[in-house]
This record gives structure tokens, sequence and C-alpha cells, in this order.
């Protein structure tokens, strides 16, 4: 069988070349000769059918081929780099570094014991951990990794859903004991209702609920309104502010401390997806690899006990006088 792939040291030419701007550069870190590498590229040109450098006798540039090829190449090496990094990472403990973005919300309720967890398996691992409300671009700023919510846009990312948390009505039992009415859509249209504010555009986001079974975005009218941190409007609400709309698992805790209860399930049902998502393109290493495999499998486990929507107070259907 014929070898597919014997050229390959001809590519790291090209690449060395591009890298050092010039054929005697390259040669002088390649320990060889500024013709040896001449005669390496113009053997990948003709295997290619294309011109990848424009040469005269003061400068070299690529042609848009030749971009696109280097961006290629480069991108394949990388991968056969983490490949090997990945294998020998089953006899060596892993090492290295791992950004990664998350919001507020579910960087304080989910996060912690997992990457708890990850470092005491991973000891060797350092964790550069944003968290921050702003979707970060992953390539451009260098990260690994992020968490992010709702529907993922198409793009050059990769995913894996982590979980789909149910969206949840809730109030402070002080703010229900002078609620008045509160059984249906028109009634929740009159009380104080604490709505959050997109960064980027500076409305609204509109409530996600299902009303007789189907499926509104019903925008609130909020007598208070936060921006930035989702985790804004739980804290509110804890407080007797108004009604807030929110992923449950982001108020477990307050609803478990009987701070927060759950009201209105009948317009409840529908959910808000979490996923880890990372560059598709770009080879991951065996640390960010180990970190992504360790979410999943915690929140798979979490799943199968029944723990995905944490500890649930009492649910209200209330009409007060």
């Amino acid at each position: 069988m014929a070898r597919k792939f014997d050229h390959l040291a001809d590519v790291e030419v090209f690449l060395s070349v591009v890298e050092h701007g010039s054929f005697s550069a390259a040669a002088i870190v390649l320990s060889t000769t500024p013709s040896v590498l001449s005669r390496a590229l113009s053997r990948l040109e003709a295997r290619l059918a294309t011109q990848l450098l424009r040469r005269t006798t003061r400068s070299l540039s690529l042609t848009d081929a030749g971009q696109r090829y280097a961006n290629e190449a480069r991108d394949a090496f990388a991968r056969l780099g983490q490949a090997e990094q990945a294998m020998r990472s089953t006899t060596a403990q892993l090492s290295g570094k791992v950004r990664m973005s998350v919001s507020t919300g579910y960087g304080q309720q989910r996060l912690p014991p997992i990457l708890a967890a990850y470092a005491r398996a991973y000891p060797l691992v350092e964790l550069d951990v944003d968290i921050t409300n702003r979707n970060v671009d992953l390539v451009a700023e260098g990260f690994d990794l992020a968490i992010r919510s709702g529907p993922l846009p198409s793009s050059t990312m990769a995913s894996r859903q982590l979980e789909a948390s149910p969206l949840c009505l809730l109030a402070s039992p002080a703010y229900l004991e002078t609620a008045g009415s509160l059984a249906t859509l028109d009634d929740l249209a009159r009380q104080q209702c604490i709505a959050f504010v997109r960064p980027n555009t500076g409305r609204v986001f509109p409530w996600q609920l299902r009303d007789g079974g189907r499926d509104i975005d019903w925008i609130p009218p909020a007598s208070v309104m936060v921006s930035t941190d989702a985790m804004g409007v739980i804290w509110l609400a804890e407080q007797g502010m108004g009604i807030a709309l929110c992923p449950r698992l982001f108020a477990e805790a307050s609803l478990a401390a009987g701070q927060l209860v759950e009201i209105l399930p009948q317009l409840s049902g529908r959910t808000r997806a979490f996923s880890v998502v990372y560059p598709a393109h770009r080879g991951l290493s065996a640390a960010s690899r180990a970190l992504i495999d360790m979410l999943v499998a915690a929140r798979a486990n979490a799943n199968s006990r029944g723990q995905i929507a944490g500890v649930r107070s009492d649910i209200w259907t209330r009409t007060l006088p």
C-alpha cells in the first residue's frame, strides 16, 4: 500500500518558511540550506497543483491558496500534537492550563464542587476560570471552553449539553402574603415583576411560559429591571420586590431555604439548556478534554439520581384575599 502522507516533511518546510519569513531564516532554524527548502516547496506546489508563495528576489508573500493551506496545515499539525499529548497522558499525569468562561449563575450553582474534584484529580493543571455574564470570543480571547445557556447559534463551536433546567416563576412568601389573586396569566400581568434586560439590546428579556399547552414569549410589566447579572432577579425577589422567572437551578438554594417558593406551575414547562462549547477547529488539550468529560459526567450522574431540579419547596397556586 502506497504511503499517502509522505510529503508531510515538505508541508513542515512550507510552514517554517511562512513563520520565519524567508528561506534563509527557515534554513537556519531547520539546520539546512535555502536551496533544499526551495526544492521542498516546489515539490509541495507541484503535488497541490497550485502556487502557495509568491517569490521575488526581495520578498515572499502568501497567495490566497497559500494562506488557506497554511491555516489548514497548522490546524492539522496541532491536532496531531494534541493526539500525541492525549496518548502520553494515559501514562503520565495531566498538566498545562485550561481557560474557561462561565456565567455567574452557573458558576455559583454548579461549578465549585466539579472544579474542586477536577483539581484533586489533576493537581498539575492550572485552572483559569473567568466568571462573566458576557459571551466571550473563545478564539480571539484565548479560551479553551465556555458554558453557555439557551439555543446555540450555528458557528465554528462544538458543544455538549450539560442539562436542561426547568424555568419557574418565583416569589418570596412575604410578597405572596399581599399579592392578591394569583392563579392565571392575567393575574400575573397585574403583579410586580422583576425583569432582566438584555445587555446587548437594552430590551426586556421575554418570559418563556407555557399557557394552556401553548409556548408563549411574554413581556412582563416590569416594575423593577435588572441588567448584566441574571442572578439579580433572584436576589431582589428574595427581598419581596416582586415575581421573577429564572432557571430553577439558579434558585435551588433559595428554594431549599424557604426564601423563595415556586408559583403558577401551570405556566411553567419550558426549559433553558446549558452546554459546554469549545472551538471545533482547534484541537483540545488533554486537560481541557478531561474537564469537559468531568462536567458532562457530573450532570449525567446528578440526572440519574434525580437531582437536576434540586430540592423544591411547596409549589404555590394561591388566591389570597
